[in-house]
């Protein structure tokens, strides 16, 4: 008798535009031939992982990597109320290119995770639309309006379970490969661009550019008089607190659900609004995949 084949699940990590880099990942699985049987995501990881559950990774990638800021800005519906933005037109977007006949039909075993923003309990969506499951789990709370669903209200699940190793192997896997995109977060500084890194935000948008504007990463500049750094803005200790939250609550639940496999890829870098770099963020997913194929390929055999 042959032996078993164990089955592979690949856990995608949150991380807003630091997500890109599973593309890359991914890209360096395939090649080694080697191709998950169950994929599951959380927040941005829920958005690159339907993509490839569904077959799509090769249309996704291209729409990935045409996009521009101003691309990005033109997404942005804002909303005051529950969070800036409704994200209607991302949703539609999605809507109207990819053919959404449920999660059940996937080619590939898929499920995403997503926090119940009344009770705090992590929620893992496994059947209906593959739109609305991802939707939910992109829900950062402040930014996106919390999703309805099932009469619950949902919120970002990285919140709760921001590399979803434990919902991988609830759904059957053996070996777990999974990607933490934020665990060289903590000391990063944020701050407004300076004139240098002006070029990279259009003119013309107002509130938008005078929020997106503030969650981008810049160096400190050397201070020849040796003065004490200004004070944070309230945005900038909002994205540090972020963070700081993110890689705690990852370790710990790393901690007590383990991965077979943990892919780091290094992207402290790219700030949660870079969504038009992700030229970097896949490259960086591709270096960090290579690194770990000798021990993938180790457990594998």
């Amino acid at each position: 008798m042959k032996p078993h084949r164990p089955r592979i699940g690949l856990a995608l990590g949150s991380g807003s535009a630091r997500g890109w880099s599973h593309i890359g990942v991914i890209r360096v699985l395939e090649q080694a031939g080697i191709r998950p049987d169950i994929v599951c995501g959380t927040s941005i990881g829920a958005m690159v992982g339907a993509a490839y559950a569904a077959g799509e990774m090769e249309r996704f990638e291209s729409w990935v990597s045409q996009l521009s800021w101003q691309g990005v800005v033109g997404f942005l519906d804002l909303k005051m109320g529950g969070g800036l933005m409704a994200g209607g037109k991302l949703v539609e977007f999605f809507r109207s290119r990819f053919d959404d006949q449920g999660i059940e039909l996937l080619p590939k075993a898929f499920g995403c995770v997503a926090t119940d923003l009344s009770s705090g309990r992590e929620i893992w969506l496994r059947e209906g639309s593959v739109v609305d499951s991802v939707r939910a789990s992109i829900a950062l709370p402040g930014i996106f309006t919390p999703s309805l669903c099932d009469g619950r209200l949902l919120v970002d699940g990285g919140l709760v379970n921001p590399v979803p190793v434990s919902l991988c192997r609830a759904m059957g896997a053996d070996i777990v490969i999974a990607v933490d995109l934020n665990w060289d977060l903590v000391g990063r500084r944020y701050r407004v661009p300076n004139a240098s890194q002006a070029e990279a935000v259009p003119a013309g948008n107002g509130l938008v550019d005078s929020f997106l504007s503030r969650f981008r990463p810049a160096r400190p500049a050397a201070d020849a008089a040796g003065a004490a750094p200004a004070a944070p803005s309230m945005l900038e200790v909002l994205a540090t607190s972020l963070n700081i939250m993110q890689v705690r609550i990852t370790q710990s639940r790393l901690a007590g659900e383990p991965a077979d496999v943990l892919i780091r890829p290094r992207l402290s870098d790219i700030a949660i609004t870079d969504f038009h770099r992700s030229a970097v963020s896949i490259a960086e997913g591709v270096r960090a995949a290579e690194h770990a194929l000798p021990m993938i390929r180790e457990m594998l055999d």
